[in-house]
């Protein structure tokens, strides 16, 4: 099984509610060059009045550079989950629109392709300087639209960042291969080359962090990119794009639509000039893409939908166990795709784990992601509330029991209780589909073998979870799980410098990572005859005269530059 385990030696805390890793310095932007005070108001109507005439609240797409309306007119709001308030109304774009940007994309990528690895870093590099020194903002827009606590918005701006620190370096690496040739004076050369326009979907959840993973390995390989960010999450996305023009990133490099999910997926998928879809979200759009893309054999890249088991053995340390459910499952409210969607507790260990669990859930304290102390924001809207609401009643209509929570928060809007049920069984729905919110079941297993059966028991396989003293069980049962990513005794596993990604019906290919490289560049073989040309070129005086070069030639080397 291809999984990435990630245990006690490996440990960072990406989205953690560590302070980020840079301070605020100014630097000259189109933006507002004014950093928000540590002393200012935290009411959300205030911090959008002060985002707006800083410049961080775009409302426009944004093609070739240029900031462009919706050519019908039309707007969609996007509003704050937390209250319900329109923060403003954005363009509602279409086919058209996507088609432009596609052509802008493939405009940019005859010249952006040419470019020296060297030259893109820079730029790169000047992109994630430029949103580290505005992180603050960033994170502000980010729990306006979004509704996770700010501390954790500006976590998701660190992490998304780092994405593009680590690209930035790692685009000067891409090397290919020289193969022995199966006849004499032959060559055989293995280049990788940027695939071309990349369309990029990315979900609401987290706002800049799957967009920065897709669009820096992009732009670092020598792509070109068109995002087409969720609806109900752009503003991140269009601040970001703005930034990135401001770090040399040239125009129609990134691009922008929003609006009408389906006619720009359809717009993607239908372009020749688009080359690779990548695409982070359901399980049942990424089918439809995958069918889609067949039609002009497009390169393909999904994350999708998870189910991921934190399995806990009783001989595990119980508060290292207690901290990592809490973070893998609460994060984000528990809208993430690898949050533990099912909690299995050996039941020698069982109700200890389920009140001491409980206890620490009830001290979560849930509101305005801008309020003092919040670690749980609202649901992004009331159809994922619904689904929470509907998966619970599911549930305890086949006997399972809420230990707390399990309602709709009296704080009214989309807020929910921070809910901890027991005695669940993996027929129920909860235990068979991505809960995308604040509940953690509570199943109850026997023996290891029969952990692993269960965990395994889902066609999902993104992300799993095991807490345990023993350093065999650990990698015993990680290998056992069908699961790309396993953490062990550890509850927060995402990092720039390792693979991200999941087997079966979670995706295909991997986001991060110097893996992460190979998903946006194709492998070319060129086969040259060095009795043709290539022992004559060395010694021609005239073609040297143009460049081509050999360096340090010995018996044993010889390095040629063209």
């Amino acid at each position: 099984m291809g999984w990435t385990r990630i245990g006690m030696a490996f440990h960072r805390f990406p989205l953690s509610f560590l302070s980020p890793r840079f301070s605020a310095h100014p630097l000259p932007r189109s933006l507002s060059a004014s950093v928000f005070s540590h002393q200012m108001s935290t009411d959300a109507q205030s911090v959008a009045a002060r985002l707006n005439s800083a410049g961080f609240i775009r409302s426009q797409g944004f093609i070739g550079g240029k900031w462009t309306d919706a050519y019908d007119g039309k707007t969609i709001e996007v509003t704050n989950p937390a209250t319900g308030e329109v923060i403003t109304n954005v363009s509602c774009m279409g086919g058209r629109e996507t088609n432009d940007a596609i052509a802008s994309a493939q405009d940019a990528f005859v010249s952006w392709s040419k470019q020296t690895a060297a030259e893109r870093s820079k730029c790169l590099r000047k992109w994630y300087d430029l949103i580290m020194a505005h992180k603050e903002e960033l994170g502000q827009l980010m729990t306006l639209e979004q509704g996770k606590p700010l501390k954790e918005a500006i976590g998701e701006v660190g992490y998304g960042a780092s994405f593009i620190e680590f690209y930035a370096e790692e685009g000067k690496r891409v090397y290919g291969d020289i193969i022995p040739a199966t006849l004499p004076d032959r060559r055989l050369f293995v280049l990788k080359q940027p695939v071309g326009v990349v369309g990029a979907i990315t979900p609401w959840n987290f706002p800049l962090a799957m967009i920065t993973r897709k669009v820096a390995p992009a732009l670092a390989c020598g792509c070109t990119v068109v995002v087409k960010p969720s609806e109900l999450t752009p503003l991140t996305a269009l601040a970001a794009a703005d930034l990135s023009i401001q770090a040399g990133i040239p125009p129609g490099a990134v691009n922008v639509v929003m609006g009408n999910a389906s006619d720009i997926g359809e717009a993607l998928l239908a372009s020749p000039q688009v080359r690779k879809i990548t695409f982070t979200g359901s399980t049942a759009v990424g089918k439809k893409l995958m069918a889609g893309a067949a039609s002009t054999v497009k390169k393909v890249s999904l994350e999708l939908g998870g189910n991921a088991p934190c399995i806990i053995f009783d001989d595990a340390d119980l508060d290292v166990a207690l901290k990592g459910a809490l973070a893998t499952k609460f994060r984000n409210s528990g809208q993430t795709c690898v949050c533990a969607n099912r909690i299995l507790v050996q039941e020698g260990i069982y109700d200890k784990f389920a009140n001491a669990f409980s206890n620490a859930v009830s001290s979560l304290k849930v509101g305005d992601g801008f309020g003092e102390g919040v670690v749980q924001g609202p649901l992004i809207n009331d159809a994922a509330v619904q689904k929470v609401e509907s998966l619970l009643q599911d549930a305890i209509s086949k006997g399972a029991k809420v230990l707390i929570g399990g309602k709709k928060h009296s704080l009214g809007m989309t807020f929910f209780e921070p809910t901890v049920i027991t005695d669940v069984k993996s027929e129920m729905l909860l235990s068979r589909e991505e809960v995308f919110g604040p509940v953690a079941p509570l199943l109850k297993f026997k023996t290891e073998e029969e952990a692993i059966r269960m965990a395994n028991d889902t066609n999902a396989g993104l992300a799993a979870y095991i807490f345990t003293s023993s350093i065999k069980r650990s990698w015993r049962v990680s290998e056992a799980l069908e699961y790309g990513l396993v953490g062990v005794n550890e509850g927060l596993i995402s990092t720039e410098v390792a693979p991200f990604g999941g087997v079966k019906q979670s995706g295909l290919g991997r986001e991060g990572s110097r893996y992460g490289m190979d998903e946006y560049l194709e492998l070319c073989k060129e086969k040259h005859n060095k009795a043709g040309w290539f022992a004559a070129t060395l010694s021609s005086p005239e073609h040297n005269a143009h460049g081509f070069e050999t360096d340090e030639c010995s018996k044993d080397t010889c390095s040629i530059s063209i």
